[in-house]
């Protein structure tokens, strides 16, 4: 069948043109095999379309037409000629289809899908070349279109963006080269340590020796994977468990009593502010460990005999638990990495204080499943302030909390980290 000489034209609101009791919504449907539910509707209504009354038809086609406008995939159905008998908004927006024209990119796959006989993939990248050149982009970066073709002699073209599943594959492949990197350095120490051991077996003087830093390897490599299910739990779907009302003061208090020993071990003192009386709801063992992490990244990133604060305070809603500390600082071109997995300021002192490079990543993690936020304000050569805010519980039954006192402005730029961020 010659498809109908319709009339180039950009179709914002779908309206169903019939031809010889064929619309273009039925090619459609024909072409994707049914991915789209209100298509296939049409399918079953146009199919039984010879024993319906004309009066119901459009209602149908019309549950199709609304389907088809509000697809999340972009849409778009050409004639012979390749003009554009109809799309959907959101092949305007994917940039498949240009002012009623369709992409010249498109265009050019037309006809090859046409003598193929099967589908043509055409990568459409980034459908706002303006935004590269101000360094602005405001539109999907990755773009994947099919162009398909019908016995008919139409052409449907359906496309997607991918930039969200191109990003997470990148984060995943990063994510495996770094875990993979980081085991690789404990497990080849711990088997040459043990060769060392083997070798010196009957000089006890040696064999203690590399004992000790076997023994510390292996802890080494026990932390990273501790962290790393922990991590890995924290990014999973699973839902917490029931958040109990916590007292901000019992959890503070247990993470400083957990720090002592790491802080007196750098001939440190960890400080902390009065009681607040503060609540939140949370999970203990998760709020325990983010602080932890926090008091740990500020003793291992402060001189010798320094002090490092823990504050407690309530503002906007939230509690706000702050731990400060008077290191090297954090330059701003690496603040807004700071809770990346596997980003080390200064990955020799990291290694050499045992860390992981996930601590401030679990942080960022327990704060966004908790509804809060990781907030960090730093400056090279004066220090930096670590604030894990939390929504604050306020019991039906209790009184006016206004004269809990708000928390003291940090001069100074900060960053936030919520769970949207890598």
């Amino acid at each position: 069948m010659t498809p109908p000489p319709y009339p180039a034209r950009r179709v914002r609101r779908c309206r169903s043109t019939y031809h010889s009791g064929v619309s273009w919504i039925g090619y459609l449907a024909a072409a994707l095999g049914g991915g789209l539910i209100g298509l296939l509707i049409t399918l079953a209504v146009l199919r039984r379309q010879p024993r319906m009354t004309a009066s119901v038809l459009p209602d149908q086609a019309l549950l199709a037409e609304v389907a088809f406008a509000a697809s999340t995939t972009g849409y778009a159905v050409l004639d012979i000629e390749g003009h554009v008998l109809v799309s959907n908004a959101r092949a305007v927006e994917l940039g498949v289809v240009r002012s009623g024209l369709i992409d010249h990119r498109i265009a050019d796959a037309v006809g090859r899908a046409r003598v193929a006989g099967e589908p043509i993939d055409v990568e459409l990248g980034n459908v706002d070349p303006v935004a590269d050149l101000v360094g602005y982009r405001r539109g999907p970066s990755s773009v994947q279109a099919v162009v398909r073709s019908t016995d008919d002699g139409y052409v449907v073209v359906s496309a997607a963006d991918e930039t969200e599943a191109l990003r997470l594959e990148a984060v995943r492949r990063d994510f495996v080269a770094n875990v993979s990197h980081e085991l690789k350095t404990p497990v080849a120490a711990i088997g040459l340590l043990a060769e060392a051991v083997l070798d010196g077996f009957d000089e006890p003087e040696h064999v203690e020796k590399y004992a000790e830093k076997l023994l510390r390897e292996s802890v080494r490599l026990g932390a990273l994977v501790n962290e790393l299910i922990t991590l890995s739990r924290l990014q999973g779907a699973d839902p917490l468990p029931d958040l109990a009302v916590l007292e901000v003061d019992a959890v503070v208090a247990d993470a400083h009593a957990r720090s002592i020993i790491v802080a007196e071990s750098a001939g440190m003192t960890i400080n902390l502010d009065a009681s607040s009386g503060l609540l939140v709801k949370g999970d203990r063992p998760m709020l325990v460990t983010a602080l932890v992490n926090l008091l740990a990244n500020a003793v291992h990133y402060s001189p010798p005999g320094n002090t490092v604060s823990i504050s407690r305070a309530v503002r906007d809603g939230f509690v706000e638990i702050a731990v400060t500390d008077r290191g090297i600082g954090i330059a701003a071109e690496n603040q807004s990495r700071v809770f990346e997995r596997f980003f080390r300021i200064d990955p020799a002192r990291s290694r050499a204080t045992g860390g992981t490079g996930l601590g401030l990543a679990i942080v960022k993690h327990v704060a966004a499943n908790h509804g809060g936020s990781a907030v960090l304000w730093s400056k090279p050569g004066t220090g930096s302030t670590f604030t894990l805010r939390l929504p604050h519980f306020v019991p039906e039954t209790a009184e006016s909390t206004s004269h809990i006192p708000a928390d003291t402005a940090v001069a100074g730029p900060v960053l936030t980290a919520n769970k949207g961020a890598q």
